[in-house]
């Protein structure tokens, strides 16, 4: 696998694209951060009211866990990479040339997968570099309280990434591929929220609490994972909002993750090339 990940690297480390959308998801990621502390600080923090529902994100007690969500919104990014990647070895003919010079069908895609997983994990490297440098710049006392958001931040990442792996073996080609995998996050955001909207309704009519429903999608499974921290308009919401069942929703993400990595394995290995 060494020396599979060492010709991928030889394939990324002078493509344009690769540079151009890691370069965007760091700016991002410290960027999108920066704005949540400025919109705190500037609009929340001086608003009537501001003693009842300000609160400091990035304080060592929040860091950890507004990092994660506010990041979760970006890795989108990786994952169009991704596609991109692969579509291409379809697109120039890579992937075969690859297997005439030596190359299983197992091999190439499971440094696709593997791929996959680095990307997650250099993305939650970096949220943990962004959660310590805002922490620190609070100026609050160093602490762990939420940190296991950013190992919900990992699921949702490997689950987005090994996603745009599947839809890439699938469709092949590159503007197919990123089109349906955006019309699918979008079309399943909107499916979610109507199924949690619904699972507001039944908890307040019948008394059943099922949970967010819509936490139980695949894509939605690691975004229900990821939640702003608690603070008092959240406080209060929480009556009429169905049960946070964290223990069933990472039971989905995991369940979703062996799914997309079985599902890509055999389509690629039965697809023709």
């Amino acid at each position: 696998m060494k020396k599979l990940l060492s010709i991928e690297w030889l394939k990324l480390k002078h493509y344009g694209a690769f540079k151009v959308l890691a370069i965007f998801f760091v700016v991002g990621v410290i960027l999108t951060n920066y704005l949540v502390y400025i919109f705190n600080k500037n609009v929340i923090g001086k608003s009537e009211g501001a003693q009842m529902l300000s609160f400091s994100p990035y304080s060592f007690n929040n860091t950890w866990q507004t990092t994660s969500y506010a990041t979760g919104f970006l890795i989108i990014l990786p994952a169009m990479l991704l596609i991109i990647i692969i579509t291409n070895e379809y697109t120039f003919k890579t992937n075969r040339q690859n297997i005439i010079d030596g190359w299983s069908r197992h091999e190439f895609i499971s440094v696709k997968l593997v791929l996959a997983l680095l990307f997650a994990v250099v993305s939650t490297i970096l949220v943990i570099l962004t959660a310590l440098g805002f922490g620190f710049a609070s100026g609050t006392s160093f602490g762990l309280n939420g940190v296991s958001h950013v190992g919900f931040f990992f699921l949702k990442a490997l689950t987005y990434c090994l996603f745009a792996v599947l839809i890439s073996v699938i469709i092949k080609k590159t503007g197919f591929a990123i089109g349906l995998y955006m019309i699918y996050v979008v079309l399943e955001n909107f499916v979610s929220q109507m199924l949690d909207i619904g699972s507001i309704k039944l908890k307040k009519d019948t008394g059943a609490d099922l949970g967010s429903v819509g936490d139980y999608l695949p894509l939605n499974a690691s975004d229900g994972l990821l939640t702003f921290p608690e603070n008092p308009l959240k406080t209060m919401a929480k009556s009429v909002l169905p049960t946070d069942y964290t223990w069933l929703v990472v039971a989905f993400a995991i369940f979703y993750i062996v799914l997309f990595v079985v599902w890509s394995r055999k389509k690629y290995t039965n697809a023709d090339l």
